[in-house]
């Protein structure tokens, strides 16, 4: 979180109060960094309402603050190009539901955006607030290539970055697969074959960014099914996950269950991307 330097908060036009702007305000009280207002309007002039609160924020200690007012053709697209545009390392989206019945699930833009924007994404889901919360990490222990391993230094690295602002605490959650007797491994064909291959992984994961034992969740299962479960029971108010596929959230870290997975989800999510997704998705955005 320490390297973000620039921050572009989406800005609803039906809403003047801002859960989007509360965090990121967080963020930026502790790293310093710019905040760039964004309303995606075509319709309405929202000149007055951006020019103050841009001043409310400069009132308030933030001094490098810039807005404006843009649409191009959709409102996801909008973002990327505003994006894009001031260099911004993190969006800030709240989502507001568009009904009682779907209050957890995400737009269709939403998830647009989700998957094609070049940098990481925070999508604020609840009004809790962060401070003294749990921040809860989700990683794939079990796999250690090399783009998962920087992806898992990335996601733990924002998590220790956000439980540090929020005064929180970080916990790690990594699902292992159920034995399959078909696997061409014959370690995936038992179970404590599969635990004991997990649990020596998570131990050199534990020892290299310092996490204890009570702070990790190891469990056999489906992901879509154990995040939102550690959430919940832990009652984290934000989780971070990444992806590794340029496919962007769809092919995600968790597996094309991301969908299940942040639909589920109550508290706010952090969606980081791998370097390769970001250099591929910037070249779209820019094409």
């Amino acid at each position: 979180m320490q390297a973000v330097r620039s921050i572009l908060v989406v800005l609803d036009p039906e809403h003047a109060h801002s859960l989007a702007l509360t965090r990121a305000k967080l963020i930026a009280g502790v790293t310093g960094a710019r905040l760039h207002l964004v309303m995606c309007d075509k319709k309405h002039d929202h000149s007055a309402l951006l020019s103050l609160l841009g001043n409310q924020l400069r009132e308030d200690g933030y001094d490098d603050v810039t807005y404006e007012q843009t649409w191009h053709e959709t409102l996801h697209e909008s973002i990327i190009v505003v994006q894009q545009a001031e260099g911004c390392e993190l969006v800030i989206k709240e989502h507001r539901p568009d009904n009682p019945l779907k209050k957890a699930l995400l737009t269709p833009s939403d998830w647009k955006l989700l998957r094609q924007c070049p940098c990481a994404v925070l999508m604020v889901k609840s009004e809790r607030p962060w401070m003294g919360g749990v921040i809860l990490a989700a990683v794939d222990v079990g796999n250690q290539d090399e783009d998962h391993r920087r992806l898992h230094a990335s996601i733990v690295d924002h998590g220790y970055g956000i439980a540090g602002l929020a005064k929180g605490a970080l916990h790690v959650v990594s699902a292992h697969p159920s034995p399959m007797l078909s696997a061409a491994d014959p370690v995936y064909q038992l179970t404590d074959t599969i635990e004991k291959r997990y649990r020596e992984a998570c131990r050199a994961f534990q020892a290299q960014f310092d996490i204890s034992e009570d702070h990790l969740h190891v469990a056999e299962g489906p992901a879509d099914v154990l995040i939102p479960y550690f959430e919940k029971k832990l009652n984290a108010v934000v989780t971070v996950i990444g992806t590794v596929a340029r496919g962007g959230v769809s092919g995600a870290l968790i597996g094309n269950t991301a969908e299940v997975v942040l639909d589920s989800l109550e508290g706010d999510v952090l969606v980081l991307k791998s370097e390769e997704v970001t250099a591929h998705l910037a070249e779209l955005a820019q094409g």
